[in-house]
């Protein structure tokens, strides 16, 4: 009965709930209740904005006091408390530890608004049209994020045509394929037909892309070639970064310097809307309100940032993923990979995929799983890959148990 009103009014569009398809109610750290009671272990964590759990305590409480004061909520890009708060707070703790040095620009508040304005300052900077990205990556469903996103589904919404962007083979497609020498050779043959960009835009992990890892030695490389060729660098740290893979940016791991990073999901802490573009300081090169939007002075989720990176800092996030990342990583090769030769086993951090060379059987995978008590996404080509992104928050024992679900459901779906 409670159903018949989203099916009534709400748009075809919704997808999560075609597979999570009960009333949900409740959420505490990394479990979710139905209307009914029935308890559901979170490994999905709000497709990465949730790194910190559901109704984190630390973060609720800055929230509440907040709210219960009276403070600015909303300011478009005026001055507040809330905004000084975070600005000093992020120079000190995020920025000044790892020597870099970057403009912050608070866009609208979805990873899809930092894209856009990381695309559009990375085309006023270098005055060309064209951004090179990679097969298989995500990084947004705008047009101009569009534009970059690969899988067809997603492209095939657009209405228009999608241009001046340029997909690059990832190096995990072909055995041998050098991306490097081929993005070169691009820029170096004159019969190529292949303008040079204003920016190479990548994710370090294709998260919807399958959970692709690259390796340090690739990221350094980019760098390299991106320097080298006077093109920017742009990290899109939507999903990936905020400590999901064991560092907060992402890219750290490489030692490596990007000229943009994109940052929204879990940098709202709360699960609060709120998204970032970081830029090296000689790119800012913006008009006053050249780009803007209504929702860039989102001062609740500020300090909900805040206190969320405050959190990340005092409970040692970053060695406590790397430390639940062994766990994981041990428990999947131990228990999952022997359960077909077809399994392929992908992650960092705690962000793992198990690919299973079979959409269909993926789906019922994750659909069995629900109904056994745990929320496990799917990714990647033909949606063939099992996504696991539990809060980075888990104890060990639901981390465990959450496996062993998964365990128990691959071993009796076909």
């Amino acid at each position: 009965m409670g159903k018949r009103i989203f099916n009534k009014y709400e748009s075809n569009v919704r997808s999560y709930c075609r597979v999570f398809d009960e009333i949900l109610d409740y959420a505490k750290g990394s479990i979710i209740k139905d209307i009914k009671g029935k308890e559901y272990i979170d490994f999905f964590c709000g497709a990465g904005a949730l790194n910190y759990g559901h109704n984190n305590n630390y973060i609720k409480r800055e929230v509440m006091n907040y709210l219960r004061e009276d403070r600015i909520v909303h300011s478009l890009d005026m001055y507040t408390k809330a905004k000084l708060d975070f600005l000093e707070f992020f120079e000190e703790k995020i920025l000044i530890p790892r020597k870099f040095k970057y403009k912050i620009q608070f866009t609208g508040p979805t990873g899809t608004n930092a894209v856009e304005a990381s695309l559009k300052l990375a085309r006023k900077v270098k005055q060309r049209n064209s951004i090179w990205c990679l097969m298989g990556c995500f990084h947004g469903m705008s047009l101009g994020a569009l534009s970059l996103t690969s899988d067809s589904s997603s492209r095939g919404g657009a209405g228009v045509p999608l241009e001046n962007v340029v997909h690059i083979p990832a190096p995990y497609m072909f055995d041998g394929f050098d991306t490097i020498k081929y993005m070169q050779t691009l820029l170096d043959d004159d019969h190529s037909g292949i303008e040079k960009p204003a920016a190479f835009i990548m994710e370090t992990v294709q998260a919807e892309g399958g959970v692709h890892v690259f390796d340090d030695k690739f990221l350094k490389d980019v760098e390299t070639f991106c320097n080298e060729n006077d093109i920017l660098l742009i990290i899109d740290d939507v999903q990936v970064g905020n400590a999901r893979c064991g560092t907060f940016f992402s890219s750290e791991r490489a030692k490596i310097n990007p000229d943009i990073v994109v940052l929204s999901k879990s940098i709202g802490g709360f699960g609060m809307p709120f998204a970032l573009t970081l830029f090296k300081p000689e790119l800012d090169i913006w008009e006053p309100g050249e780009h803007n939007g209504t929702f860039r002075g989102n001062n609740l989720a500020m300090v909900a940032s805040k206190a969320g990176l405050e959190f990340m800092i005092n409970e040692n996030i970053e060695n406590e993923v790397k430390r639940k990342s062994a766990i994981v990583k041990s428990y999947l090769e131990k228990y999952i990979k022997p359960l077909s030769k077809d399994y392929e086993i992908r992650g960092i951090g705690l962000i793992w995929g198990i690919e299973t060379n079979n959409g269909k059987l993926a789906e019922k995978i994750s659909i069995n799983a629900f109904k056994k008590g745990l929320i496990v996404e799917r990714a990647g080509r033909d949606n063939s890959v099992i996504k696991l992104m539990p809060a980075l928050t888990i104890d060990d024992d639901l981390l465990v148990k959450g496996l062993d679900i998964l365990k128990d459901v691959m071993e009796k779906t076909k």
